[in-house]
C-alpha cells in the first residue's frame, strides 16, 4: 500500500516530477479549453453544408442533379445521414465509463485515437468507412470528457467554481460554431476531406503533450501508487488488488447504485437528457433546417454568428447570474428551469416565423438562454455526490445524454424529415421536447439537497477549500501550516 505524505509536510517547489510548476490550474485550464473546442469544432464541422453537402435530387422530368459533401458523395439519406452524428456518440459511450478511471494515464492515448480517426474520416471512401472513424473519434474524446469538469472544480477558486465551468462548457457552443464556419468555407473552397485533415493536424500537439504531463491528482483521490517521502520512493506492494478485475466491477457496481439512488442526480440528468435531446438535433440539422426553410446561401456563417455570440454571452451569464445567486444546488435548478422554459418559447416561436429576420432575432434570444444551462446542470452533477464519485458521475451524465439524448435525436429527426419533408415542422416538434426538459428541472427546485462536494473520505482526503491548487508551483500546505 502507498504511504502518503502527510498534509502538513510542504511539497519542495523546486520538485518538478511531483509538482510541476509550468501547468498551473489556469494554464491546464486553457489546454482543455482548447482540447474541448476542438472536439465541437468537430461536430460543427461534420454538420456544416459545407462539408455535410445535400443529397442528391432528380426532378419529375427525369433530370438529376449531383449532390454535394459527404451526403451527395456517399448518397445518403437522412437517416444515414444523421447515422453519422450519433456514431461517433457510440464511441464516446463504450469508453466514457472506462476512461472516468484511466483517462489520467490515457489522455495521450485517446487524443491519438482522436487524432487518427479525424484524418480516416478525410480518407473514408463510404459510409461505412466515415461512420467507423466518427466511432473512432468518440473514443478519443471519452479519454478527457471525465476528467475536466472535477480537475476545473477542484483548482477553481471557491467564489468562481461556477464561473470557470462556465468558461469550459462556453467551448462547446463556440467549437460547434467555428465548425460550421470553418467547415463552410473549407468545404465550399477547397474540399471536404481537407477539413477533417486540418483537425488532425490541430490537435495533434495536444495528443503528444498528453504523453509529457504528469497524471493530475484529483481532490479525495487515493494517493497514487508512488508517493516521494523525505526523498525515498514507497511503492505499493499489493498489485493484485489493483488488478483484481473483478473487485473493481463490484466497486463500480455499488458506485452507480449510489448515483441511481440519488433523486437529485437522477433529475439533474434526466432533464439534461431532454436538453440534448434537441441540442443535439440542432447542432447538426440546424444549417440544413435553415437553408430549407429560408433559403439562407449562407446558412453555415448565420448560425455560426448566432451560436458563437449567444454561445458565448450565454454560457458565461449562466455561470455569473449562478454565482451571484449564491451557487447551490437548489438555485441551479431554479435557473436551469427559468432559462429554458423561457429559451424554449423564443425558439418555438422563431421556427413560426415566416420572416428571416424574425427567425434569427427569436432565435439568437432562445439560445442564449438554453446555453446559460452549461454552468448550472454540470455544477449540480458536481456537487451532489461525493468528491470520489465526480468523474464517474460526469462520465455516466455524458453517456445518459448522449445515449438517451443526441445519439438518437439525430437520426429521428433524420426520419420524420423524411416522412414529413418539411423542415419547418421537423423543427417545431423537435424544439417542443425543451419544455419537458424545463419541466423535469423545475421538479429539482423541490427535491432536498445538500452540497457534498466538501465531503472528507475514508482515506483523510481534504476539502479543496483547506488547501492549495493541485497544480500550482508553490508548496503546497493546508491552512493550519506556518
Amino acid at each position: 500500500m502507498a504511504i502518503s505524505r502527510p498534509e502538513s509536510e510542504v511539497l519542495p517547489a523546486g520538485d518538478a516530477d511531483a509538482n510541476p510548476s509550468w501547468f498551473t490550474p489556469k494554464r491546464l485550464l486553457a489546454i482543455f479549453c482548447v482540447i474541448n473546442m476542438l472536439n465541437y469544432i468537430d461536430r460543427g464541422t461534420i454538420a456544416s453544408n459545407g462539408v455535410n453537402g445535400s443529397a442528391r435530387t432528380c426532378s419529375e422530368s427525369g433530370i438529376c442533379t449531383a449532390g454535394s459533401g459527404i451526403q451527395g458523395d456517399f448518397n445518403l439519406n437522412y437517416f444515414e445521414d444523421g447515422i453519422l452524428s450519433s456514431a461517433f456518440m457510440v464511441g464516446l459511450l463504450v469508453a466514457s465509463p472506462i476512461f472516468a478511471s484511466l483517462a489520467k494515464r490515457l489522455i495521450g492515448v485517446g487524443l491519438s485515437v482522436w487524432t487518427l480517426a479525424a484524418a480516416g474520416c478525410g480518407c473514408s471512401f463510404g459510409f461505412w468507412s466515415i461512420t467507423i472513424c466518427r466511432m473512432l473519434v468518440g473514443v478519443g474524446e471519452a479519454s478527457f470528457v471525465s476528467l475536466a469538469a472535477p480537475f476545473i472544480d477542484d483548482n477553481a477558486p471557491s467564489s468562481q467554481k461556477t464561473a470557470w465551468l462556465s468558461i469550459f462548457y462556453m467551448c462547446i457552443p463556440v467549437g460547434i460554431a467555428f465548425g460550421y464556419v470553418y467547415g463552410g468555407l473549407v468545404g465550399v473552397y477547397l474540399n471536404w476531406r481537407v477539413a477533417f485533415w486540418g483537425e488532425a493536424i490541430l490537435m495533434l500537439p495536444f495528443a503528444i503533450l498528453g504523453f509529457v504531463i504528469q497524471p493530475l491528482q484529483l481532490k479525495d483521490e487515493p494517493p497514487r501508487d508512488e508517493e516521494l517521502i523525505d526523498g525515498a520512493t514507497m511503492t505499493s506492494t499489493s498489485p493484485k488488488s489493483t488488478l483484481n478485475i473483478l473487485s473493481q466491477l463490484v466497486v463500480l457496481w455499488k458506485d452507480l447504485k449510489v448515483l441511481l439512488h440519488d433523486k437529485v442526480y437522477v433529475i439533474n440528468v434526466l432533464g439534461y437528457v431532454a436538453y440534448n435531446f434537441v441540442i443535439g438535433a440542432y447542432s447538426y440539422w440546424g444549417p440544413k433546417a435553415g437553408y430549407a426553410i429560408y433559403n439562407m446561401e449562407n446558412a453555415d456563417l448565420i448560425f455560426g454568428g448566432i451560436t458563437i455570440v449567444c454561445g458565448i454571452f450565454g454560457t458565461l451569464a449562466g455561470g455569473f447570474v449562478l454565482d451571484v445567486m449564491h451557487a447551490s444546488i437548489s438555485n441551479a435548478f431554479k435557473l436551469l428551469s427559468g432559462a429554458t422554459f423561457v429559451g424554449a418559447a423564443f425558439c418555438f416561436g422563431a421556427f413560426c416565423s415566416r420572416s428571416l429576420y424574425g427567425f434569427i432575432s427569436l432565435f439568437a434570444v432562445g439560445e442564449l438562454l438554453i446555453f446559460a444551462t452549461q454552468g448550472p446542470v454540470n455544477y449540480v452533477c458536481l456537487h451532489c455526490v461525493k468528491p470520489s464519485l465526480r468523474p464517474l458521475s460526469m462520465a455516466m451524465s455524458t453517456v445518459s445524454i448522449h445515449i438517451f439524448g443526441d445519439v438518437p435525436s439525430s437520426p429521428l429527426v433524420g426520419i420524420l424529415q423524411d416522412y414529413v419533408n418539411n423542415w419547418r415542422v421537423s423543427a417545431e416538434v423537435l424544439t417542443s421536447v425543451l419544455f419537458i426538459a424545463a419541466g423535469i428541472w423545475f421538479i429539482g427546485v423541490f427535491l432536498p439537497s445538500t452540497d457534498r462536494s466538501n465531503e472528507v473520505s475514508a482515506h483523510g482526503g481534504a476539502p479543496s477549500a483547506d488547501r492549495s491548487p493541485l497544480l500550482d508551483g508553490n508548496p503546497v500546505e493546508t491552512s493550519e501550516s506556518a
